[in-house]
C-alpha cells in the first residue's frame, strides 16, 4: 500500500522570542524533503504554506507571548492536520516554532477520538517543553505546547481540539531531553510524564530507550512523532535556536528514525524548530531531511 503524505508549511516563528524559524518548510523543500519521500515510493501532496499573522515582536502579557496569534496559527495547522488525516494522508507539519505542535497533536488527538484508536506522542527534543505561564522564564509558547496539550495553559490553546485536555501525559514519551527549567522539571514529576533524557540514553544505549518508547503499540495505534532538530547535537545540526549540547550523534538519530519506521505505525510528524538564519548552508536541513527518510523506510544497513 502506497504510504500518502501531505506536507504542510507553517512558516512562522510566533511562539519564539527570535526570528528565523518562520524560514524552516522552505528551507526543508530546498533540501529535497519531496524528492527524498517520493524516492521511497511516497506519494506526496505539498499543499504549500498556510499564512497566518505576522510577528509583532511584542513583550510577555500575563506570562504568555503573541498568545492570541499563536491561537491563530494553532486553528490553522489544526484544522489542516485534520482534513489531512480525514482523508487518509499522513500530514506531515513543516515548522515553523514547536507552539504548533498544540493545533497539530490536538488534531491528531481529536482524529483518533473519532477514530476510536490509542495515540502513542513520540516527543524528540531536547527540551520537555512542559512550562506554564507560572514557571516561564520567557513567556514563549514554544516552552509550553506539552503542557498546553495537557490541559495546562490558557483556555484559548487548550480547548483547541474539542476536548481538554487533548491528550493524557501517560500517551507521551520523551526523547532526547537535556534542558529543563527548575520549576518545569518538579511539574514533570507532579504529572508523571515518561522521559528519557540524554543521561537515560547515554546509560542504556538508543535501542533500548526506543524499545522502551515504543513499548505495548499495536495496530490500533496511531504513532505521532514530534521531531524537533534541536533534538540532535548541534556539532550536526546547528541550525536551531536553543542548541543544547550533548544531544543524539548522527547514527544514534538514525537508529532512532530506523526503529521507528520499522513498527510501520508513523502515521502523523512534526518537524520543528528549523532555523535556517542560524544554520551553516543549510546543512541542518539536510540532515533532518536524511533522518526524515529513515523516517519512512529508507535504512542505512543491509538487511532484508
Amino acid at each position: 500500500m502506497v504510504t500518502r503524505v501531505t506536507l504542510i508549511g507553517a512558516p512562522t516563528d510566533i511562539g519564539a522570542s527570535t526570528r528565523g524559524a518562520s524560514m524552516g518548510p522552505e528551507a526543508l523543500r530546498v533540501a529535497g524533503l519531496q524528492d527524498m519521500l517520493e524516492s521511497q515510493g511516497v506519494e506526496v501532496l505539498d499543499r504549500g504554506n498556510l499564512s497566518g499573522p505576522g510577528n509583532p515582536g511584542l513583550p510577555p502579557v500575563d506570562g504568555y507571548r503573541h498568545l492570541a496569534e499563536v491561537t491563530a496559527w494553532n486553528r490553522l495547522v489544526h484544522d489542516a492536520v485534520h482534513e489531512s488525516l480525514s482523508n487518509d494522508r499522513l500530514p506531515v507539519l513543516l515548522g515553523g516554532d514547536h507552539s504548533l505542535a498544540i493545533g497539530s497533536i490536538g488534531a491528531v488527538a481529536r482524529y483518533c477520538r473519532e477514530r476510536g484508536k490509542r495515540l502513542r506522542v513520540l516527543w524528540l527534543d531536547a527540551h520537555a517543553d512542559f512550562n506554564t505561564n507560572e514557571l516561564t522564564p520567557s513567556g514563549n509558547l514554544h516552552g509550553m505546547p506539552v503542557a498546553c496539550l495537557c490541559g495546562y495553559g490558557p483556555a484559548e490553546l487548550t480547548g483547541i481540539a474539542g476536548s481538554v485536555p487533548a491528550i493524557r501525559p501517560e500517551s507521551i514519551r520523551q526523547g532526547g531531553i537535556r534542558s529543563v527549567d527548575q520549576g518545569e522539571r518538579r511539574f514533570v514529576h507532579e504529572v508523571g510524564l515518561e522521559v528519557f533524557d540524554m543521561r537515560y540514553i547515554d546509560e542504556m544505549g538508543m535501542r533500548h530507550t526506543i524499545e522502551q518508547a515504543l513499548l505495548d503499540l499495536d495496530r490500533d495505534t496511531h504513532l505521532h512523532v514530534g521531531f524537533d532538530v534541536d533534538f540532535l547535537d548541534p556539532e550536526i545540526a546547528p541550525g536551531v535556536l536553543t542548541t543544547v549540547p550533548g544531544g543524539p550523534s548522527y547514527r544514534e538519530a538514525q537508529l532512532c528514525m530506523e526503529m521507528i519506521a520499522d513498527t510501520g505505525l508513523l502515521a502523523s510528524l512534526d518537524v520543528m524548530e528549523l532555523n535556517p538564519a542560524l544554520d551553516v548552508r543549510n546543512r541542518t536541513a539536510q540532515v533532518a531531511v536524511d533522518l526524515i527518510g529513515s523516517l519512512f523506510g529508507k535504512s542505512t544497513l543491509m538487511r532484508r
